[in-house]
């Protein structure tokens, strides 16, 4: 009898470990795929901004230092996204993200501030429709980075909580997860405006 009684504590406390790998891995999963639909969202914008580039030449022949500034950080920021995208879990991955979104957003405004000057430019079809693109895809990239983030403060508050906390590093969930955030806090409430 006694026996009996210790190996059903031994099969509950199997179990509750079973549930708590597999809450940890469930929870990670949700925010790596978080992070996938962020990666669509800024692949896409990262190919939009070559497109603007490309027609804002032909009007802004004496503005080429901007639009370079432009190009290098869209580089850059896919650069950081590839390497974050291989593990979204990876603090410094995420950081160096943010960073060169930040520099991308800087630039995009300097190429936005400089348009002005150019009325023709602004009256373009295709750069209005290519800005038109652009805010969708922003307004994508932040409901998607909300999304993760949420993703992410779940997993870490789970695996912070008791009892979890006592299991979590042997099961391999030793770091948290970091939030992409912005430098700019008003780059994360409002997607940045562009408008030709």
């Amino acid at each position: 009898m006694t026996s009996l009684i210790i190996l059903a504590i031994l099969v509950a406390i199997v179990f509750w470990v079973i549930s708590i790998f597999n809450q940890l891995v469930k929870l990670k999963n949700r925010f790596q795929n978080a992070f996938a639909q962020i990666e669509v969202q800024l692949k896409r914008r990262y190919d939009l901004i070559p497109n603007l580039v490309e027609t804002a030449k032909a009007y802004m022949a004496h503005e080429r230092d901007t639009l370079e500034a432009v190009i290098n950080a869209r580089n850059a920021a896919l650069a950081g996204l590839k390497v974050a995208a291989n593990n979204p879990g990876d603090a410094g991955a995420i950081s160096a993200l943010a960073g060169a979104e930040g520099a991308l957003q800087s630039a995009m405004s300097r190429l936005n501030v400089v348009m002005e000057a150019y009325p023709d430019l602004k009256a373009n079809q295709n750069m209005m429709q290519l800005s038109e693109e652009l805010t969708s895809t922003e307004n994508r990239v932040a409901f998607a980075r909300q999304a993760f983030n949420d993703a992410v403060t779940d997993y870490n508050s789970y695996k912070q909580s008791f009892p979890p906390v006592l299991l979590a590093s042997a099961f391999g969930h030793a770091a948290d997860a970091k939030l992409l955030e912005f430098a700019d806090s008003a780059a994360i409430q409002a997607a940045p405006k562009v408008s030709f």
